[in-house]
């Protein structure tokens, strides 16, 4: 009997952890919007704290689907093994809709991000401080 209530006890203090692992996950993560629009992000640069990030990506009267691609700067950027696949967006974004990726830890850094289904300029600016 000493034993089951031990488990028993374990078990409950595990689930309370975990839930309250999840909801400081929840409060410290942050939200970057980027819009699409035919050819191009509006937004070329951006600076943003080191942390942990969901990138929402909109599409704005780009006509057919787009996506999303984050490399650490300096990577090549055609070789999807250089891709932080977490950035990608959870599925592809359709026109007048957006999209969210998972989150995504980024440390100090310069990153590039772009569209390959849009086509954007792969020169867009991720600053990490």
């Amino acid at each position: 009997m000493k034993k089951v209530i031990t488990t028993l006890v374990f078990a409950i203090g595990l689930v309370f952890s975990m839930t309250a692992q999840d909801k400081m996950m929840k409060k410290s993560t942050k939200t970057i919007v980027l819009e699409q629009t035919p050819g191009e992000f509006t937004q070329k640069q951006l600076s943003v704290p080191a942390g942990t990030y969901v990138f929402e990506i909109a599409n704005n009267g780009v006509g057919h689907d787009v996506g999303f691609v984050l490399v650490k700067k300096g990577k090549d950027i055609s070789k999807p093994e250089n891709h932080i696949q977490t950035a990608y967006v959870t599925e592809v974004v359709k026109t007048g809709e957006s999209q969210r990726s998972n989150p995504t830890v980024l440390g100090k850094g310069e990153y590039v991000y772009f569209c390959p289904m849009n086509p954007t300029a792969t020169d867009n600016t991720l600053i990490v401080q």
